[in-house]
């Protein structure tokens, strides 16, 4: 069986077609620039050389039909007929409170995604456009909506309900969601079968860290609790967003120099993070370089990275009375060996204590636990992609 993921932005689409019965992919790619001058699709079969084309993208629509159009080529193709596709599974980042698990696509479950683009505005729409292109170049293929927020929807109230007028949460649903669900779920679950045991009877903890990074407490296969909230804007310094910061900071700021709503949005989503506090740049690594050279305000920026993930850490320690593990996962929690090294630093008292050596090791997944701690630390790589084709596979395979 063969499914197609599709993760659609505001003027990207990227998409894998995978193999179920081996779990491999067997071409990925992205379609860049859609709606922009210079548009082009990045196309590569693993083990070949990458394809770049440069064709016109003007909609969503555009870049599906050339993406079909390339799976189905007689030169680079990897597919005979469209027939050969089982199903689509599209990552749609807010399902607000209506959907717990993915959902098979049709009208009703359009309709409920666009009552959730106000939670979601940036993405909700691009997702939409998405499933709306596969719908056109496809008909006949079922489709399945996997959600961003779904996991997290066993938070219980307390932990995502804020302290601000219940009324606000009653009429407009404001309330924490959480974000990175999908690699969350997947790295828990595959951290259960490395430690063999059943994920029902462990406590673990998620560092989803990159240019986007949340933390997540699964207590026994449950979210309880994450670090971003109503957006991804909330909890760890990111790229360029702020994480968590008082509230009052931001109508302190608006007033003084004079910015509108949008213009604060775009202050703290993407002028801030490493890139605000750095003043050099919202990857890591450019920061990290830039540390070493001597500069202060890019080692202040990894600084409040790293005592931010460790906060967490211990702070969900602490709501589920223990861990087993605590796992990274994204491009900076699987990559870089200091972040991990200085995020956990000194919580002996809590039994999570690294291997140095061990630590260093370029291997995909690994235990970095050190004798005699007694709680694990793992890395895994996240698959979003993966988890979202078996979500599909599940739920469409009564219907091929």
């Amino acid at each position: 069986m063969k499914i197609l993921v599709i993760n659609a932005g505001s003027s990207s689409l990227k998409f894998q077609l995978l193999n179920m019965e081996d779990k491999s992919i067997i071409v990925k790619g992205i379609c860049d620039r859609i709606g922009i001058e210079n548009s082009i699709m990045e196309y590569q079969v693993p083990g070949k050389d990458k394809i770049v084309t440069s064709k016109v993208m003007k909609k969503h629509k555009d870049a599906i039909a050339l993406v079909l159009e390339a799976l189905l080529d007689k030169d680079i193709g990897v597919i005979k007929s469209m027939s050969e596709i089982a199903g689509v599974g599209h990552r749609v980042l807010h399902g607000g409170e209506k959907f717990h698990d993915p959902a098979l696509i049709n009208d009703s479950i359009m309709n409920a995604i666009r009552e959730c683009i106000p939670l979601g505005p940036l993405h909700n729409p691009a997702n939409i456009m998405g499933i709306e292109g596969c719908e056109a170049e496809m008909p006949g293929i079922p489709m399945v909506a996997v959600f961003d927020t779904g996991f997290h929807q066993t938070m219980p109230k307390y932990a995502h309900i804020y302290a601000i007028p219940y009324e606000a949460y009653e009429k407009y649903a404001i309330r924490k969601y959480g974000f990175h669900g999908t690699s969350h779920k997947y790295v828990t679950q595959r951290a259960a079968e490395l430690l063999g045991k059943p994920i029902e009877e462990l406590k673990l903890i998620s560092c989803h860290l990159g240019n986007g990074a949340s933390i997540c407490a699964v207590k026994y296969g449950k979210c309880i609790d994450t670090s971003m909230g109503l957006t991804p804007l909330d909890g760890l310094e990111m790229g360029t967003r702020c994480g968590t910061i008082d509230p009052a900071a931001v109508t302190i700021l608006m007033q003084n120099e004079n910015m509108t709503a949008s213009e604060m949005d775009t202050y703290l989503n993407k002028k801030s993070g490493l890139l605000g506090v750095s003043g050099v740049s919202s990857d890591m690594r450019d920061t990290r370089v830039a540390a070493e050279q001597g500069n202060k305000r890019a080692r202040l920026a990894i600084d409040i990275f790293c005592y931010r993930v460790k906060t967490f850490v211990g702070s969900y320690f602490a709501a589920m009375n223990g861990a087993d593990a605590v796992i990274f996962t994204g491009g900076i929690g699987e990559n870089d060996a200091k972040i991990r090294e200085e995020s956990l630093n000194e919580m002996d008292s809590l039994g999570i204590i690294i291997d140095h050596e061990k630590n260093m090791l370029k291997e995909k997944e690994l235990d970095i636990t050190a004798p005699g701690a007694k709680v694990k630390t793992l890395i895994i790589p996240t698959n979003e992609e993966l988890a979202i084709a078996k979500e599909t596979m599940k739920l469409i395979v009564g219907k091929c």
